[in-house]
């Protein structure tokens, strides 16, 4: 029985290697669905002629703070092609430093409806939710218009992301983002993994089962619509906002879809740490969302199946063949979705840094299994069931614990 084991080991040996070198493959078929599926929707989607359907619209833009781009995008939206809409800024408190260029775009823009209104209830721990909900009240129209205060839109952007709302079983609309990055290497690995990475899983999520969340660049709905979901404040506790949007109105029955209309996003320089928390905050929000997508994430990895493989294939010419794939596979699916599909020009100009970006994104991957403490806007919170939970610091944990101890 001894013997019949020693001579069965190099066997199950051989057997574990074949299967390791076959899982390894799997990245390497997702890029090549990933790309067959950017091919198939941007083709689609150039050759639509949308409805001529334009009723007037609220565009409702939380803001805090303000980046090397600000203005810019604030007046982007007062240049729209677009016959009635108005355009609802709101911010935390008047010492925002987005007020003066919100007021000075009201001055120099008077063509345009421009409220600008300062703070919010709070209804929950989401600050920009908090605010939308304020917005949403002020506004004059039934059609909602979400964008972020860091996007950028083109003068046809309202025509582009309404018109589809003119079938009423379209609940929301929502758009890729190109980037805009400062000469900065996290700013611009940031970049390269939402356009090169990220936009290629929406797109095979959107063909394989049709899409049941939002991006929150750009969200386009309708009053009816948030009702439906029980207002802005069913969401205000949740971290993962435009998701939580765009998959409760699937869940009450409303079609998602993606506009061919992309915006410009502005990713700022950041530190190494502010890079790794972002990162890390990102990818935690995934796997709280979408904990089965995000674990089978590891099949997308394609870098460290390659690295393996070459680790353990039996030949040389083996070994190349997998990591010469990894490249060409990974490379032509990042440039079809994000250079040729999304228009981005940093994938454009920094495509051979896909491989580093991969190579960090695995870390941060596996990082997002490690806790549910998240950091976002200066705070600590704790996720539970996708909802912030804030956490004290230490210093006030120990105030809380001094003054509630026994006189």
């Amino acid at each position: 029985m001894i013997g019949c084991g020693i001579f069965a080991l190099p066997f199950f040996a051989r057997g574990w290697r074949a299967y390791l070198l076959l899982l390894s493959g799997a990245p390497l078929a997702y890029y090549v669905a990933a790309t067959i599926a950017a091919l198939r929707f941007f083709t689609r989607e150039r050759a639509r002629k949308l409805p001529n359907y334009s009723p007037p619209a609220s565009l409702l833009k939380p803001v805090r703070g303000v980046d090397f781009g600000s203005y810019d995008n604030f007046a982007s939206f007062c240049a729209q092609c677009y016959p009635e809409y108005e355009i609802l800024f709101g911010v935390g408190d008047a010492a925002d430093p987005a007020v003066p260029l919100i007021q000075r775009l009201i001055r120099e823009c008077p063509q345009r409806r421009i409220g600008l209104f300062i703070g919010a209830d709070q209804i929950g721990a989401n600050r920009k939710v908090n605010m939308l909900e304020r917005l949403a009240r002020e506004a004059r129209y039934d059609v909602l218009v979400l964008t972020d205060g860091d996007i950028r839109v083109a003068p046809n952007y309202l025509r582009e992301v309404i018109a589809p709302l003119n079938d009423k079983a379209v609940g929301a609309v929502t758009s890729f983002y190109r980037a805009i990055a400062e000469k900065n290497l996290g700013a611009e690995l940031e970049a390269i993994g939402a356009a090169g990475d990220f936009f290629a899983g929406v797109l095979m999520a959107n063909w394989m089962e049709g899409i049941t969340f939002a991006l929150g660049a750009s969200i386009v709905t309708t009053r009816e619509w948030v009702a439906k979901i029980g207002g802005f404040a069913s969401i205000a506790d949740m971290l993962a906002d435009d998701y939580e949007l765009g998959h409760r109105i699937a869940k009450a029955g409303g079609k998602v879809v993606i506009s061919r209309e992309a915006v410009w996003t502005m990713y700022p320089s950041q530190t190494a740490r502010g890079f790794w928390q972002h990162q890390v905050r990102w990818a935690r929000t995934v796997r709280l969302c979408r904990p089965l997508s995000f674990a089978g994430l590891i099949f997308t990895h394609g870098l460290p199946w390659a690295l393996l493989a070459a680790v353990i294939a039996p030949a040389p010419w083996i070994a190349a063949t997998y990591l010469l794939a990894y490249l060409v596979l990974r490379l032509t699916m990042a440039w079809t979705v994000g250079v040729w599909g999304v228009g981005d020009d940093v994938l454009r100009r920094k495509l051979w840094m896909v491989p580093v970006r991969d190579a960090i994104h695995f870390f941060v991957w596996l990082a997002g299994f490690a806790s549910n403490r998240i950091h976002w806007g200066g705070e600590a919170f704790r996720m539970e069931k996708g909802q912030l939970v804030p956490t004290a610091s230490p210093r006030e944990a120990a105030t809380r614990a001094a003054t509630s101890r026994p006189r």
